[in-house]
């Protein structure tokens, strides 16, 4: 296989953390950051496995924004002397230590922490984050799987060409209650990024697929594997709570290893 389906030397993904004493990327958990029932964490692969795939981000401090509902919003952190109007904001001392560090060209362009659109009420955040990927894959940035989320906002997904384009990794949320603080807290995950391979992202593959309708579609050997996953163990008296969890960890297990 070539790199574009494996990552070969080196990481998958790299990121860079541009804001340093900043909470980095840590990858996913299975638990959900602690907020999936213990039932369902224990019984329910899918759930877990969606869970954990990629890696959290979080916001790199606390902060909090007020939107009145037009196109006003404001914003505050710990510190601050109050609520500032929002347009485009730094990190707090970052540009400095921006124009410091970079090339004498690049000096002046440190992308802004937050940024408020012209579209009412939708707000880009900057993570503090650079990343690249290995060549052929991307990042899908969405909303942490299966955490809940706090009401006052909804997240924007996206796809990077992180092995093409070298940027900032910005999230984009939209504010849902006006005159509220809605608070954002750097212990608490604000997306996921997860990798997805390129080529899965072409008409070519989206395009290739079929719907077949009614009972009668079913083929012998689709009654065969239906009778397996849902007759078989509900017929068992003996069966075991989690028994798809177990088998499938145990598959993935064995993959992993080669066999």
């Amino acid at each position: 296989m070539d790199r574009a389906e494996e990552p070969g030397d080196g990481p998958l993904v790299r990121f860079h953390n541009l804001f340093p004493g900043c909470r980095p990327p840590q990858r996913a958990a299975r638990d959900g950051n602690g907020t999936i029932p213990i039932r369902a964490y224990r019984h329910c692969e899918a759930l877990c496995s969606a869970a954990a795939f990629g890696w959290h981000v979080f916001p790199p401090m606390d902060f909090q924004l007020v939107w009145d509902g037009g196109t006003s919003v404001q914003w505050t952190h710990e510190g601050a002397e109050g609520w500032y109007p929002l347009d485009t904001a730094q990190f707090p001392h970052f540009a400095s230590r921006f124009d410091a560090g970079a090339p004498e060209d690049i000096g002046g362009f440190s992308p802004p922490f937050l940024a408020n659109f012209t579209e009412p009420g939708i707000v880009q955040i900057w993570t503090g984050l650079v990343a690249r990927t290995a060549p052929g894959w991307n990042l899908l940035l969405r909303p942490p799987a299966n955490v809940p989320r706090d009401l006052g906002y909804e997240h924007f997904e996206g796809v990077v060409e992180t092995d093409r384009w070298f940027g900032p990794l910005f999230f984009n949320v939209r504010l849902t209650r006006t005159d509220i603080p809605v608070p954002f807290k750097a212990g608490f995950p604000l997306m996921q990024v997860q990798p997805v391979r390129r080529a899965t992202l072409t008409d070519a593959v989206l395009d290739d697929f079929a719907v077949e309708t009614g009972v009668e579609s079913l083929s012998p050997e689709d009654w065969d594997r239906f009778r397996a996953t849902v007759v078989k163990p509900n017929t068992d008296p003996d069966r075991r709570l989690g028994a798809y969890a177990a088998e499938t960890r145990k598959a993935r297990r064995r993959e992993e290893r080669g066999g």
